[in-house]
């Protein structure tokens, strides 16, 4: 393998008790329930902010847990009682916060910063392809990885998110490595889906977002426990 692409969220960041407080922070603000643990929140996270939004009014109005990944595709935002706009209202309120908070407690998982060291040191390049919006993805990058990264790339307008392939191909353009020279690392079935589509292998981590069951039931080929058995797949 000629380079690594990371997702950020539940792969080499922990950012779930920044988002738990900014989602339930957001929440309460737009009067709805507010007190969701973050391996409820974790599970709304993943789609991009639009989606994971319409997951969290779904989540404060009752959708179990099991149906989080249906709400806006199988399950209608009508089923719960809301609708694009109050989406996008809660959206208006997370996303300043988040953006003010998002590195309180938010750190990198142990053993990622000596995974990355070490395939720099092989001369591997490394990315970050995220959901995330743009903004915080560059801030956290830069402020949590000072060694950095060969290309990072977070949710904008200027391109499309994850299941498409884009952000994935336009990082492999930019590095000017080939589909079988690259590898993907990530902890939803959103990543599952960006590599199929894309054409890569993908890893998929069970630290992250999702239960180990849960990774196995949507498809993951390659499951691995900890950061130091990526170094094995290069």
């Amino acid at each position: 393998m000629k380079a690594v692409i990371f997702d950020m969220d539940g792969t080499i960041l922990d950012t779930l008790s920044d988002l738990t407080a900014a989602t339930n922070y957001a929440l309460g603000k737009y009067g709805e329930r507010h007190d969701f643990p973050p391996f409820l929140v974790g599970l709304c996270y993943g789609s991009g902010i639009t989606a994971d939004m319409e997951k969290c009014l779904a989540l404060a109005r009752g959708c179990i847990p099991e149906d989080l990944e249906f709400i806006g595709n199988r399950i209608p935002l009508s089923a719960y009682g809301f609708t694009s706009e109050d989406v996008k209202k809660l959206e208006e309120i997370f996303s300043p916060y988040y953006a003010s908070h998002n590195h309180i407690r938010t750190a990198p998982y142990k053993g990622i910063p000596e995974v990355l060291s070490a395939l720099r040191n092989q001369g591997i390049k490394t990315a970050v392809a995220s959901n995330k919006n743009d903004s915080d993805v560059q801030t956290l990058a830069s402020s949590l990885f000072p060694s950095g990264f060969d290309a990072v790339i977070g949710n904008s307008p200027s391109i499309r998110r994850k299941p498409s392939p884009d952000m994935v191909l336009a990082i492999l353009e930019k590095l000017s490595i080939s589909k079988e020279e690259a590898l993907y690392v990530g902890d939803t079935e959103t990543d599952f889906e960006t590599a199929q589509n894309a054409g890569v292998k993908c890893l998929a981590v069970d630290w992250g977002f999702r239960t180990v069951e849960f990774l196995k039931g949507h498809g993951a080929e390659i499951i691995i426990h900890e950061p130091l058995e990526i170094l094995s797949y290069v």
